[in-house]
Protein backbone atom coordinates (compact mmCIF):
# COMPACT_ATOMS: atom_id res chain seq x y z
CA UNK A 1 0.00 0.00 0.00
CA UNK A 2 1.05 3.51 -0.24
CA UNK A 3 3.76 4.78 2.31
CA UNK A 4 3.22 8.63 3.20
CA UNK A 5 6.83 10.16 2.53
CA UNK A 6 8.05 13.49 4.50
CA UNK A 7 5.84 16.21 2.24
CA UNK A 8 2.62 13.90 2.89
CA UNK A 9 3.99 13.95 6.66
CA UNK A 10 4.40 17.61 6.85
CA UNK A 11 0.84 18.76 5.01
CA UNK A 12 -1.10 16.32 7.77
CA UNK A 13 1.25 17.48 10.57
CA UNK A 14 0.09 21.18 10.05
CA UNK A 15 -3.14 20.31 9.35
CA UNK A 16 -3.21 18.74 12.69
CA UNK A 17 -1.96 21.93 14.06
CA UNK A 18 -4.10 24.59 11.67
CA UNK A 19 -7.11 22.63 12.76
CA UNK A 20 -6.23 22.94 16.86
CA UNK A 21 -5.64 26.42 16.17
CA UNK A 22 -9.44 26.91 14.58
CA UNK A 23 -11.09 24.44 17.69
CA UNK A 24 -8.87 27.18 19.95
CA UNK A 25 -10.39 30.51 18.36
CA UNK A 26 -14.21 28.82 18.13
CA UNK A 27 -13.63 28.17 21.89
CA UNK A 28 -12.47 31.85 22.53
CA UNK A 29 -15.34 33.04 20.41
CA UNK A 30 -13.00 34.57 17.65
CA UNK A 31 -14.76 31.99 15.05
CA UNK A 32 -18.62 32.25 15.07
CA UNK A 33 -20.23 28.96 14.68
CA UNK A 34 -21.35 29.89 10.80
CA UNK A 35 -17.08 30.47 10.19
CA UNK A 36 -16.43 27.18 11.95
CA UNK A 37 -18.81 25.16 10.70
CA UNK A 38 -17.16 24.80 7.13
CA UNK A 39 -13.76 24.34 8.70
CA UNK A 40 -14.66 21.70 11.04
CA UNK A 41 -16.67 19.65 8.23
CA UNK A 42 -13.49 19.59 5.99
CA UNK A 43 -12.19 17.96 9.10
CA UNK A 44 -14.21 15.81 9.46
CA UNK A 45 -16.46 16.99 11.86
CA UNK A 46 -20.47 16.89 12.13
CA UNK A 47 -22.56 17.91 15.08
CA UNK A 48 -24.99 14.63 15.21
CA UNK A 49 -27.89 13.94 17.31
CA UNK A 50 -26.26 13.10 20.83
CA UNK A 51 -22.78 14.36 20.38
CA UNK A 52 -20.07 15.37 17.63
CA UNK A 53 -19.47 12.52 15.16
CA UNK A 54 -16.00 12.24 13.80
CA UNK A 55 -15.67 10.53 10.77
CA UNK A 56 -11.81 9.21 9.89
CA UNK A 57 -10.39 8.60 6.27
CA UNK A 58 -9.78 5.29 4.88
CA UNK A 59 -8.58 6.22 1.38
CA UNK A 60 -9.81 3.10 -1.40
CA UNK A 61 -10.35 1.00 1.62
CA UNK A 62 -6.73 0.29 2.31
CA UNK A 63 -5.33 0.12 6.02
CA UNK A 64 -2.13 -1.58 7.55
CA UNK A 65 -2.29 -3.28 10.74
CA UNK A 66 -0.53 -0.59 12.43
CA UNK A 67 -3.31 1.83 11.76
CA UNK A 68 -6.44 -0.32 12.39
CA UNK A 69 -4.48 -0.62 16.09
CA UNK A 70 -4.52 3.30 16.29
CA UNK A 71 -8.24 3.57 14.92
CA UNK A 72 -8.69 0.66 18.04
CA UNK A 73 -6.99 3.19 20.64
CA UNK A 74 -8.26 6.34 19.56
CA UNK A 75 -11.91 5.12 20.12
CA UNK A 76 -11.50 3.69 23.47
CA UNK A 77 -9.96 6.53 24.45
CA UNK A 78 -11.53 9.39 23.28
CA UNK A 79 -14.90 7.39 22.06
CA UNK A 80 -16.94 4.60 23.60
CA UNK A 81 -14.51 2.04 22.27
CA UNK A 82 -15.86 1.00 19.02
CA UNK A 83 -16.79 2.90 15.49
CA UNK A 84 -18.55 2.96 12.77
CA UNK A 85 -17.49 1.91 8.88
CA UNK A 86 -18.81 3.41 6.72
CA UNK A 87 -20.37 2.66 2.63
CA UNK A 88 -17.29 5.08 1.26
CA UNK A 89 -14.78 2.78 3.68
CA UNK A 90 -13.99 5.89 6.27
CA UNK A 91 -14.87 4.81 10.21
CA UNK A 92 -17.24 6.87 12.45
CA UNK A 93 -16.84 7.64 15.89
CA UNK A 94 -20.00 8.90 17.37
CA UNK A 95 -19.41 9.97 20.28
CA UNK A 96 -15.75 12.46 20.53
CA UNK A 97 -16.00 15.72 22.34
CA UNK A 98 -15.05 18.24 19.75
CA UNK A 99 -12.11 19.76 22.35
CA UNK A 100 -10.39 16.55 21.54
CA UNK A 101 -10.16 16.14 18.08
CA UNK A 102 -7.10 17.74 17.71
CA UNK A 103 -5.68 15.45 19.78
CA UNK A 104 -7.39 12.59 17.96
CA UNK A 105 -5.90 14.14 14.73
CA UNK A 106 -2.31 14.07 16.35
CA UNK A 107 -2.14 10.76 17.05
CA UNK A 108 -3.86 9.46 13.93
CA UNK A 109 -1.68 11.72 11.95
CA UNK A 110 1.69 9.49 13.62
CA UNK A 111 0.05 6.31 11.65
CA UNK A 112 0.01 8.39 8.12
CA UNK A 113 -4.13 9.16 8.94
CA UNK A 114 -5.91 11.69 8.84
CA UNK A 115 -10.17 13.33 8.54
CA UNK A 116 -9.22 15.62 5.60
CA UNK A 117 -11.90 15.80 3.43
CA UNK A 118 -14.24 13.33 4.76
CA UNK A 119 -17.34 15.72 4.99
CA UNK A 120 -18.19 19.10 3.52
CA UNK A 121 -19.14 20.65 0.19
CA UNK A 122 -15.16 19.18 -1.62
CA UNK A 123 -13.99 16.14 -3.25
CA UNK A 124 -14.43 13.69 -0.91
CA UNK A 125 -12.73 9.79 -0.26
CA UNK A 126 -11.90 7.65 -3.40
CA UNK A 127 -13.04 4.48 -3.34
CA UNK A 128 -12.54 1.11 -5.69
CA UNK A 129 -12.57 -2.48 -5.54
CA UNK A 130 -11.87 -4.18 -2.19
CA UNK A 131 -10.32 -7.26 -3.87
CA UNK A 132 -8.14 -4.59 -5.85
CA UNK A 133 -4.72 -5.94 -7.07
CA UNK A 134 -6.27 -9.78 -5.79
CA UNK A 135 -9.56 -10.10 -7.78
CA UNK A 136 -9.23 -12.86 -10.15
CA UNK A 137 -11.58 -10.56 -12.88
CA UNK A 138 -9.52 -7.73 -12.59
CA UNK A 139 -8.43 -6.14 -15.90
CA UNK A 140 -5.98 -3.66 -14.62
CA UNK A 141 -5.20 -2.83 -10.82
CA UNK A 142 -6.94 0.92 -10.01
CA UNK A 143 -4.90 1.19 -6.81
CA UNK A 144 -2.31 3.68 -8.03
CA UNK A 145 -4.50 5.63 -10.18
CA UNK A 146 -6.85 6.01 -7.02
CA UNK A 147 -3.94 7.49 -4.87
CA UNK A 148 -2.83 9.26 -7.62
CA UNK A 149 -6.45 10.70 -7.34
CA UNK A 150 -6.27 10.82 -3.87
CA UNK A 151 -3.15 13.34 -3.87
CA UNK A 152 -4.99 15.54 -6.81
CA UNK A 153 -8.32 16.15 -4.87
CA UNK A 154 -6.62 16.70 -1.72
CA UNK A 155 -6.66 20.35 -0.65
CA UNK A 156 -7.34 20.77 -4.63
CA UNK A 157 -7.78 24.54 -3.80
CA UNK A 158 -10.44 25.31 -7.11
CA UNK A 159 -13.02 22.05 -5.24
CA UNK A 160 -12.91 23.06 -1.87
CA UNK A 161 -15.98 24.61 -1.92
CA UNK A 162 -18.00 23.10 -4.66
CA UNK A 163 -22.25 23.62 -4.86
CA UNK A 164 -22.27 19.99 -3.22
CA UNK A 165 -20.06 16.78 -1.90
CA UNK A 166 -18.44 15.10 -4.47
CA UNK A 167 -17.39 11.22 -4.75
CA UNK A 168 -15.46 9.40 -7.37
CA UNK A 169 -15.30 5.81 -7.85
CA UNK A 170 -12.57 3.40 -9.68
CA UNK A 171 -13.30 0.14 -10.98
CA UNK A 172 -10.46 -2.01 -12.58
CA UNK A 173 -12.35 -5.47 -13.09
CA UNK A 174 -14.41 -6.78 -15.35
CA UNK A 175 -17.67 -6.72 -12.43
CA UNK A 176 -17.96 -3.44 -10.95
CA UNK A 177 -18.24 -4.08 -7.04
CA UNK A 178 -17.68 -0.44 -6.51
CA UNK A 179 -21.13 1.12 -7.32
CA UNK A 180 -19.60 3.24 -10.13
CA UNK A 181 -23.17 3.98 -11.61
CA UNK A 182 -24.18 5.63 -8.82
CA UNK A 183 -20.96 8.50 -8.21
CA UNK A 184 -20.62 11.76 -9.29
CA UNK A 185 -17.66 10.36 -11.15
CA UNK A 186 -17.58 6.82 -11.71
CA UNK A 187 -14.93 5.39 -13.77
CA UNK A 188 -14.57 2.25 -15.09
CA UNK A 189 -10.54 0.92 -16.21
CA UNK A 190 -10.41 -0.41 -19.56
CA UNK A 191 -7.71 -1.91 -21.84
CA UNK A 192 -8.43 -1.29 -25.80
CA UNK A 193 -5.62 -2.20 -28.56
CA UNK A 194 -3.23 -2.71 -25.99
CA UNK A 195 -3.67 1.08 -24.99
CA UNK A 196 -5.28 1.39 -20.88
CA UNK A 197 -7.79 3.94 -20.51
CA UNK A 198 -10.85 4.79 -18.55
CA UNK A 199 -14.68 4.73 -19.64
CA UNK A 200 -16.32 8.11 -18.03
CA UNK A 201 -19.27 8.04 -15.85
CA UNK A 202 -20.85 11.58 -14.92
CA UNK A 203 -23.92 12.62 -13.11
CA UNK A 204 -24.84 9.42 -10.95
CA UNK A 205 -26.05 9.36 -7.52
CA UNK A 206 -28.71 8.43 -4.91
CA UNK A 207 -29.87 10.28 -2.21
CA UNK A 208 -33.03 12.19 -2.51
CA UNK A 209 -32.61 12.12 -6.55
CA UNK A 210 -31.27 8.86 -7.16
CA UNK A 211 -30.12 8.63 -10.95
CA UNK A 212 -27.92 6.22 -12.65
CA UNK A 213 -24.68 7.67 -14.04
CA UNK A 214 -24.37 8.92 -18.31
CA UNK A 215 -21.05 7.96 -20.21
CA UNK A 216 -19.61 11.03 -21.31
CA UNK A 217 -16.33 9.55 -22.89
CA UNK A 218 -15.95 6.14 -23.39
CA UNK A 219 -12.40 5.63 -23.79
CA UNK A 220 -10.05 8.24 -22.63
CA UNK A 221 -5.80 7.64 -22.45
CA UNK A 222 -4.90 7.22 -18.15
CA UNK A 223 -2.60 9.83 -18.75
CA UNK A 224 -5.43 12.27 -19.33
CA UNK A 225 -7.53 11.73 -16.26
CA UNK A 226 -6.65 14.41 -13.83
CA UNK A 227 -7.36 16.82 -16.74
CA UNK A 228 -10.30 16.00 -17.48
CA UNK A 229 -11.82 15.44 -14.01
CA UNK A 230 -10.87 18.82 -14.16
CA UNK A 231 -13.24 19.98 -17.09
CA UNK A 232 -15.65 18.19 -15.68
CA UNK A 233 -15.45 19.79 -12.13
CA UNK A 234 -15.29 23.14 -13.40
CA UNK A 235 -18.00 22.54 -15.57
CA UNK A 236 -19.69 21.82 -12.10
CA UNK A 237 -18.43 24.53 -10.21
CA UNK A 238 -19.44 27.42 -12.43
CA UNK A 239 -23.22 26.31 -12.82
CA UNK A 240 -23.94 23.83 -10.12
CA UNK A 241 -26.67 25.29 -8.30
CA UNK A 242 -25.98 27.25 -4.94
CA UNK A 243 -29.10 28.45 -4.25
CA UNK A 244 -30.73 25.02 -3.01
CA UNK A 245 -29.08 21.70 -1.36
CA UNK A 246 -31.33 19.79 -2.77
CA UNK A 247 -30.74 20.66 -6.38
CA UNK A 248 -27.06 20.84 -5.92
CA UNK A 249 -25.60 17.96 -7.07
CA UNK A 250 -23.83 17.17 -10.61
CA UNK A 251 -26.66 14.86 -11.32
CA UNK A 252 -29.42 17.92 -11.23
CA UNK A 253 -26.56 19.48 -13.96
CA UNK A 254 -26.38 16.85 -15.65
CA UNK A 255 -30.50 16.34 -16.28
CA UNK A 256 -30.97 19.84 -16.77
CA UNK A 257 -28.31 20.60 -19.33
CA UNK A 258 -28.47 16.77 -20.93
CA UNK A 259 -26.08 14.42 -21.09
CA UNK A 260 -25.02 16.02 -24.85
CA UNK A 261 -24.86 19.66 -23.62
CA UNK A 262 -22.79 18.75 -20.84
CA UNK A 263 -20.45 16.65 -22.37
CA UNK A 264 -20.03 19.32 -24.77
CA UNK A 265 -19.00 21.85 -21.99
CA UNK A 266 -16.82 19.44 -20.80
CA UNK A 267 -15.30 18.41 -23.89
CA UNK A 268 -14.34 22.70 -24.16
CA UNK A 269 -13.40 23.48 -20.74
CA UNK A 270 -10.74 20.21 -21.33
CA UNK A 271 -9.51 21.40 -24.19
CA UNK A 272 -7.81 24.05 -22.85
CA UNK A 273 -5.95 21.89 -20.09
CA UNK A 274 -5.23 18.65 -21.82
CA UNK A 275 -1.61 18.17 -21.89
CA UNK A 276 -1.59 20.72 -18.95
CA UNK A 277 0.63 20.30 -15.94
CA UNK A 278 -2.04 18.25 -14.73
CA UNK A 279 -1.11 15.43 -17.40
CA UNK A 280 0.44 11.97 -15.60
CA UNK A 281 3.63 11.05 -16.77
CA UNK A 282 4.86 7.91 -16.73
CA UNK A 283 7.54 8.44 -14.48
CA UNK A 284 4.91 9.47 -11.73
CA UNK A 285 2.54 6.54 -12.73
CA UNK A 286 5.26 4.26 -11.74
CA UNK A 287 6.74 6.34 -8.56
CA UNK A 288 2.95 5.66 -7.25
CA UNK A 289 2.35 2.20 -8.53
CA UNK A 290 5.80 1.34 -6.57
CA UNK A 291 3.69 1.32 -3.61
CA UNK A 292 1.39 -1.61 -4.88
CA UNK A 293 3.79 -4.52 -5.77
CA UNK A 294 2.72 -7.86 -4.66
CA UNK A 295 3.44 -9.79 -1.45
CA UNK A 296 6.05 -12.16 -1.13
CA UNK A 297 4.17 -15.10 -1.76
CA UNK A 298 4.66 -18.60 -1.40
CA UNK A 299 4.64 -20.64 -4.31
CA UNK A 300 1.68 -23.18 -3.39
CA UNK A 301 -0.36 -25.53 -4.97
CA UNK A 302 -4.36 -24.70 -5.41
CA UNK A 303 -4.85 -28.07 -4.30
CA UNK A 304 -4.97 -28.34 -0.60
CA UNK A 305 -6.08 -32.38 0.95
CA UNK A 306 -5.89 -30.81 4.70
CA UNK A 307 -8.51 -28.38 3.83
CA UNK A 308 -10.26 -30.59 1.98
CA UNK A 309 -10.92 -32.50 5.04
CA UNK A 310 -11.79 -30.01 7.32
CA UNK A 311 -14.26 -28.52 4.84
CA UNK A 312 -15.71 -32.26 4.66
CA UNK A 313 -15.78 -32.60 8.58
CA UNK A 314 -16.84 -29.27 10.01
CA UNK A 315 -19.78 -27.82 8.35
CA UNK A 316 -19.78 -24.53 9.62
CA UNK A 317 -16.38 -24.04 8.11
CA UNK A 318 -17.71 -25.43 5.27
CA UNK A 319 -20.31 -22.59 5.25
CA UNK A 320 -17.91 -19.98 6.03
CA UNK A 321 -15.45 -20.64 3.31
CA UNK A 322 -18.34 -21.05 0.83
CA UNK A 323 -19.88 -17.77 2.08
CA UNK A 324 -16.91 -15.62 3.39
CA UNK A 325 -13.74 -16.37 1.10
CA UNK A 326 -13.15 -15.44 -2.29
CA UNK A 327 -10.87 -16.69 -5.18
CA UNK A 328 -7.57 -15.31 -5.29
CA UNK A 329 -5.60 -14.61 -8.29
CA UNK A 330 -1.87 -16.59 -6.98
CA UNK A 331 -2.47 -20.12 -6.86
CA UNK A 332 -3.03 -21.06 -3.15
CA UNK A 333 -4.38 -17.87 -1.76
CA UNK A 334 -7.61 -16.38 -0.73
CA UNK A 335 -9.16 -12.99 -0.13
CA UNK A 336 -11.51 -13.55 3.49
CA UNK A 337 -14.12 -11.22 4.70
CA UNK A 338 -14.15 -10.62 8.58
CA UNK A 339 -17.68 -9.78 8.63
CA UNK A 340 -19.35 -6.80 10.73
CA UNK A 341 -23.06 -8.35 10.65
CA UNK A 342 -22.94 -10.62 13.75
CA UNK A 343 -26.60 -11.18 14.13
CA UNK A 344 -27.69 -8.42 17.20
CA UNK A 345 -25.26 -6.41 16.53
CA UNK A 346 -25.04 -3.25 14.90
CA UNK A 347 -24.02 -3.35 10.95
CA UNK A 348 -20.41 -2.11 10.21
CA UNK A 349 -19.72 -1.72 14.03
CA UNK A 350 -16.46 -3.11 15.51
CA UNK A 351 -15.46 -2.50 18.82
CA UNK A 352 -11.60 -1.53 19.49
CA UNK A 353 -11.26 -4.92 21.09
CA UNK A 354 -12.30 -6.38 17.50
CA UNK A 355 -9.81 -3.79 15.83
CA UNK A 356 -6.83 -5.33 18.22
CA UNK A 357 -7.75 -8.36 16.97
CA UNK A 358 -7.99 -8.24 12.88
CA UNK A 359 -4.85 -6.56 13.47
CA UNK A 360 -3.24 -9.58 14.92
CA UNK A 361 -4.50 -11.64 11.75
CA UNK A 362 -3.53 -9.19 9.75
CA UNK A 363 -0.03 -9.75 10.74
CA UNK A 364 0.23 -13.37 11.26
CA UNK A 365 -1.84 -14.13 7.83
CA UNK A 366 -2.25 -11.60 5.51
CA UNK A 367 0.73 -9.38 4.95
CA UNK A 368 0.00 -6.41 7.96
CA UNK A 369 -2.48 -5.36 5.46
CA UNK A 370 -6.36 -5.25 5.38
CA UNK A 371 -9.41 -3.98 3.56
CA UNK A 372 -12.53 -2.47 4.34
CA UNK A 373 -15.42 -3.21 1.72
CA UNK A 374 -18.52 -0.24 0.96
CA UNK A 375 -20.87 -3.55 2.40
CA UNK A 376 -18.98 -2.40 5.80
CA UNK A 377 -16.97 -5.31 6.50
CA UNK A 378 -12.92 -6.39 6.58
CA UNK A 379 -11.05 -8.05 3.62
CA UNK A 380 -8.23 -10.05 4.67
CA UNK A 381 -6.89 -10.09 1.43
CA UNK A 382 -3.73 -12.37 0.99
CA UNK A 383 -4.66 -15.63 3.24
CA UNK A 384 -3.40 -18.88 2.54
CA UNK A 385 -5.62 -21.36 2.16
CA UNK A 386 -3.89 -23.49 4.50
CA UNK A 387 -4.41 -20.81 7.21
CA UNK A 388 -8.70 -20.57 6.46
CA UNK A 389 -9.28 -23.00 9.20
CA UNK A 390 -7.11 -20.95 11.88
CA UNK A 391 -8.21 -17.76 10.55
CA UNK A 392 -11.83 -19.02 10.99
CA UNK A 393 -11.43 -20.36 15.00
CA UNK A 394 -9.79 -17.01 15.45
CA UNK A 395 -12.51 -14.88 13.83
CA UNK A 396 -15.15 -16.46 15.30
CA UNK A 397 -13.85 -15.96 18.81
CA UNK A 398 -13.62 -12.39 17.85
CA UNK A 399 -17.60 -12.06 16.88
CA UNK A 400 -16.37 -11.96 13.14
CA UNK A 401 -16.89 -15.25 11.51
CA UNK A 402 -20.78 -15.30 10.59
CA UNK A 403 -21.17 -16.42 7.26
CA UNK A 404 -23.91 -14.46 6.01
CA UNK A 405 -21.74 -12.59 3.28
CA UNK A 406 -24.51 -11.36 0.50
CA UNK A 407 -27.31 -13.51 2.10
CA UNK A 408 -30.29 -11.51 4.11
CA UNK A 409 -28.84 -11.03 7.05
CA UNK A 410 -25.66 -9.40 5.67
CA UNK A 411 -27.50 -5.68 5.66
CA UNK A 412 -25.81 -3.19 4.71
CA UNK A 413 -27.10 0.18 7.34
CA UNK A 414 -26.37 3.18 8.05
CA UNK A 415 -26.53 4.89 12.05
CA UNK A 416 -29.61 5.83 11.20
CA UNK A 417 -31.77 8.03 13.98
CA UNK A 418 -30.10 6.71 17.00
CA UNK A 419 -27.39 9.34 15.97
CA UNK A 420 -27.93 10.72 13.03
CA UNK A 421 -29.49 14.09 12.95
CA UNK A 422 -30.06 14.11 9.37
CA UNK A 423 -32.37 11.03 9.75
CA UNK A 424 -35.87 10.27 9.65
CA UNK A 425 -35.80 6.76 11.48
CA UNK A 426 -33.58 4.74 12.88
CA UNK A 427 -32.41 1.86 10.90
CA UNK A 428 -30.22 -0.17 13.65
CA UNK A 429 -33.20 -1.85 15.72
CA UNK A 430 -34.86 -2.86 11.80
CA UNK A 431 -31.68 -4.47 10.94
CA UNK A 432 -31.24 -6.25 14.21
CA UNK A 433 -35.35 -7.13 13.84
CA UNK A 434 -34.96 -8.45 10.31
CA UNK A 435 -31.67 -10.59 11.65
CA UNK A 436 -33.77 -12.46 14.57
CA UNK A 437 -36.34 -13.45 12.53
CA UNK A 438 -33.95 -14.69 9.78
CA UNK A 439 -31.28 -16.62 12.40
CA UNK A 440 -31.70 -19.73 10.96
CA UNK A 441 -28.19 -19.81 8.21
CA UNK A 442 -29.55 -23.26 7.08
CA UNK A 443 -32.68 -21.09 5.68
CA UNK A 444 -30.07 -18.04 4.98
CA UNK A 445 -28.33 -20.75 2.51
CA UNK A 446 -31.31 -21.88 1.12
CA UNK A 447 -32.53 -19.04 -0.20
CA UNK A 448 -29.30 -17.88 -1.64
CA UNK A 449 -28.41 -13.99 -2.51
CA UNK A 450 -29.87 -11.52 -1.58
CA UNK A 451 -29.13 -7.68 -0.68
CA UNK A 452 -30.89 -6.13 2.13
CA UNK A 453 -29.98 -2.60 2.81
CA UNK A 454 -31.33 0.15 5.13
CA UNK A 455 -31.21 3.81 5.08
CA UNK A 456 -32.90 6.25 8.14
CA UNK A 457 -33.25 9.14 5.96
CA UNK A 458 -33.27 10.25 1.99
CA UNK A 459 -29.47 11.22 2.11
CA UNK A 460 -28.88 6.92 1.22
CA UNK A 461 -26.39 6.82 3.29
CA UNK A 462 -27.29 2.88 3.07
CA UNK A 463 -27.57 2.69 -0.21
CA UNK A 464 -30.83 1.87 -0.42
CA UNK A 465 -31.92 2.03 -3.51
CA UNK A 466 -29.43 -0.72 -5.02
CA UNK A 467 -30.78 -3.20 -2.30
CA UNK A 468 -32.50 -5.94 -3.99
CA UNK A 469 -34.53 -5.13 -0.77
CA UNK A 470 -33.92 -1.71 -0.14
CA UNK A 471 -35.68 0.18 3.60
CA UNK A 472 -35.72 3.90 3.61
CA UNK A 473 -36.84 5.21 7.01
CA UNK A 474 -39.72 8.56 6.35
CA UNK A 475 -41.11 10.58 9.12
CA UNK A 476 -45.20 10.89 8.82
CA UNK A 477 -46.71 12.58 11.41
CA UNK A 478 -43.97 12.52 14.13
CA UNK A 479 -43.76 8.35 13.64
CA UNK A 480 -41.59 6.18 12.35
CA UNK A 481 -42.61 4.16 9.25
CA UNK A 482 -40.49 2.42 6.30
CA UNK A 483 -40.74 2.56 2.63
CA UNK A 484 -39.49 -0.48 0.83
CA UNK A 485 -38.40 -1.13 -2.46
CA UNK A 486 -37.52 -4.49 -4.53
CA UNK A 487 -35.16 -5.03 -7.38
CA UNK A 488 -32.41 -2.76 -7.07
CA UNK A 489 -29.00 -3.97 -7.90
CA UNK A 490 -25.18 -2.75 -8.28
CA UNK A 491 -22.94 -4.43 -10.48
CA UNK A 492 -22.60 -3.96 -14.58
CA UNK A 493 -26.42 -3.85 -14.54
CA UNK A 494 -26.98 -1.61 -11.83
CA UNK A 495 -30.48 -0.47 -11.55
CA UNK A 496 -32.56 1.46 -8.91
CA UNK A 497 -34.99 -0.13 -6.87
CA UNK A 498 -38.84 0.48 -7.27
CA UNK A 499 -41.03 1.46 -4.32
CA UNK A 500 -43.56 -1.24 -3.86
CA UNK A 501 -46.48 0.78 -2.35
CA UNK A 502 -47.13 2.75 1.01
CA UNK A 503 -45.08 2.30 3.84
CA UNK A 504 -45.03 0.32 6.91
CA UNK A 505 -44.61 0.86 10.59
CA UNK A 506 -41.38 -0.18 12.10
CA UNK A 507 -42.78 -3.72 13.84
CA UNK A 508 -44.55 -4.77 10.61
CA UNK A 509 -40.60 -4.78 8.91
CA UNK A 510 -40.01 -8.39 9.67
CA UNK A 511 -43.43 -9.75 8.58
CA UNK A 512 -42.84 -7.57 5.09
CA UNK A 513 -39.47 -9.20 4.20
CA UNK A 514 -40.70 -12.82 5.74
CA UNK A 515 -43.59 -12.56 2.84
CA UNK A 516 -41.13 -10.78 0.43
CA UNK A 517 -39.08 -13.93 0.67
CA UNK A 518 -41.90 -16.73 1.10
CA UNK A 519 -42.83 -15.12 -2.46
CA UNK A 520 -39.60 -15.94 -3.72
CA UNK A 521 -39.49 -19.25 -2.40
CA UNK A 522 -43.03 -20.09 -3.83
CA UNK A 523 -42.36 -19.01 -7.14
CA UNK A 524 -38.50 -19.59 -7.99
CA UNK A 525 -37.46 -22.02 -10.49
CA UNK A 526 -34.62 -24.50 -9.12
CA UNK A 527 -31.29 -22.50 -8.92
CA UNK A 528 -32.90 -18.98 -9.44
CA UNK A 529 -31.61 -16.19 -7.19
CA UNK A 530 -34.41 -13.69 -5.72
CA UNK A 531 -33.72 -11.00 -8.74
CA UNK A 532 -33.89 -13.71 -11.34
CA UNK A 533 -37.39 -14.42 -9.63
CA UNK A 534 -38.77 -10.67 -9.62
CA UNK A 535 -37.68 -10.16 -12.94
CA UNK A 536 -39.63 -12.84 -14.49
CA UNK A 537 -42.38 -12.62 -12.47
CA UNK A 538 -42.61 -9.16 -11.59
CA UNK A 539 -43.96 -6.86 -8.56
CA UNK A 540 -47.46 -7.57 -8.36
CA UNK A 541 -47.03 -11.01 -6.49
CA UNK A 542 -45.03 -9.46 -3.91
CA UNK A 543 -47.09 -6.35 -3.63
CA UNK A 544 -50.28 -8.57 -3.34
CA UNK A 545 -48.42 -10.90 -0.74
CA UNK A 546 -47.71 -7.58 1.82
CA UNK A 547 -50.77 -5.45 1.45
CA UNK A 548 -53.14 -8.41 1.97
CA UNK A 549 -55.10 -7.97 4.43
CA UNK A 550 -54.33 -3.80 4.79
CA UNK A 551 -57.22 -2.66 3.42
CA UNK A 552 -59.37 -3.87 6.31
CA UNK A 553 -60.26 -1.48 8.93
CA UNK A 554 -60.38 2.37 8.02
CA UNK A 555 -58.23 3.41 10.32
CA UNK A 556 -55.41 1.17 9.00
CA UNK A 557 -56.43 2.79 5.71
CA UNK A 558 -55.85 6.21 6.40
CA UNK A 559 -52.80 5.26 8.60
CA UNK A 560 -51.45 3.46 5.53
CA UNK A 561 -52.37 6.42 2.81
CA UNK A 562 -50.97 8.98 5.34
CA UNK A 563 -47.58 7.08 5.13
Amino acid sequence: MYKYDAIDRQMIKERVDQFRDQVRRWQSGELADDEFRPLRLQNGLYIQRHAPMFRIAVPYGMLNSAQLRRLGHVARKYDHAYGHFTTRHNLQLNWPKIEDVPDILAELAEVDMHAIQTSGNCLRNITTDHYAGVATDEVIDPRPLAEILRQWTTFHPEFAFLPRKFKIAISGTREDRTVTWFHDIGLHLQERDGEIGFRVIVGGGLGRTPIRGQIVREFLPWQHILTYCEAILRVYNRQGRRDNAYKARIKILVQALGVEEFTRQVEEEWAHGKDGPATITQAEFDRVAAHFTAPAYDKLSADDAALDAQLALEKSFSHWVRRNTARHKVAGYAAVTLSLKKHGSPPGDITSEQMEAVAALADQYSFGELRISHEQNIILADVKRSDLHEVWLKAREAGLATPNLGLLTGIICCPGGDFCDLANAKSIPIANAIQARFDDLDYLFDIGDIDLNISGCMNACGHHHVGHIGVLGVDKNDAEFYQVTLGGRQGNDARLGKVIGPSFAADEMPDVVDKIIKVYVENRHPDERFLDTLDRIGMDPFKNRVYEGRAHGKARTAQMEAA
